[in-house]
């Protein structure tokens, strides 16, 4: 019966809402758009390293400015995501968070075998993408219900994170990079689905979504193989 249900709603959806057309042009735009993304994340975080910029700020300040930073771009990318303006803002706010991001570069590439644990990190951020984007393309069942749970997840994280700011907590960090990688992976796959199923028809907004969703497991397995496989000399 559900069966059938889903073939209505999908059917009636190309008929009088979003066509099968559109949900592939979205969704090809996301893919560019979000590769595009990669070039000022890396120009950014280069940037970082070279000046280090992040590293002047303390840890405290660099939470305050990062928050601030991101929820003021978030903030302009939904203004804009319908103009012009929409894809540079959504550029800058990617090299922007690759200056962030540069902090957490700096310190593994300071590592004897940094350039490899980055490169190993990227490799697995990609295998990641491409798990999730896979899925995506083969599960046919509704995932709207995941929603709402990854952002009660993403909420715990953002709190837990900010506390661990001032507690230091080697062993938190752990805990929560782990977690951020199983939870935006899922928001990898959960985000990439409603384009598809044609519930999120705006390609800067999706783009956002997985961006972040990358953004968050690459710093996680970097921080990880940071810890467990970085050597000094």
């Amino acid at each position: 019966m559900n069966t059938h249900l889903d073939s209505l709603s999908h059917s009636s959806r190309d008929a009088w809402g979003v066509g099968a057309e559109q949900r592939h042009r979205v969704l090809r735009n996301t893919y560019w758009l979000l590769a595009l993304s990669m070039v000022p994340t890396v120009l950014g975080a280069w940037i970082g390293v070279a000046t280090g910029l992040a590293a002047l700020m303390s840890p405290g300040v660099g939470m305050v400015v990062f928050l601030a930073g991101a929820f003021g771009f978030m903030f302009a990318i939904e203004k804009t995501k319908d103009s012009a303006a929409g894809v540079p803002v959504l550029l800058a706010f990617t090299f922007f968070m690759g200056l962030m991001l540069s902090r957490l570069v700096g310190s593994v590439l300071g590592l004897a075998n940094g350039a490899s644990l980055i490169m190993t990190a990227f490799a697995g951020t990609g295998t990641i993408f491409l798990g999730m984007a896979t899925l995506s393309s083969v599960i046919k069942r509704d995932l709207g219900s995941m929603g709402k749970f990854l952002f009660v997840g993403v909420i715990m994280l953002l709190v837990a994170g900010i506390a661990n700011v001032f507690l230091q907590s080697s062993a938190l960090m752990i805990t929560l990079s782990v977690l951020a990688i199983g939870i935006f992976s899922a928001f990898i796959l959960y985000d990439l689905k409603r384009v598809q199923d044609g519930e999120e028809t705006n390609y800067i907004t999706a783009t956002l979504g997985v961006y972040l969703s990358l953004y968050n497991v690459f710093q996680s397995l970097l921080a990880l193989l940071g810890i467990f496989g970085g050597r000094d000399d």
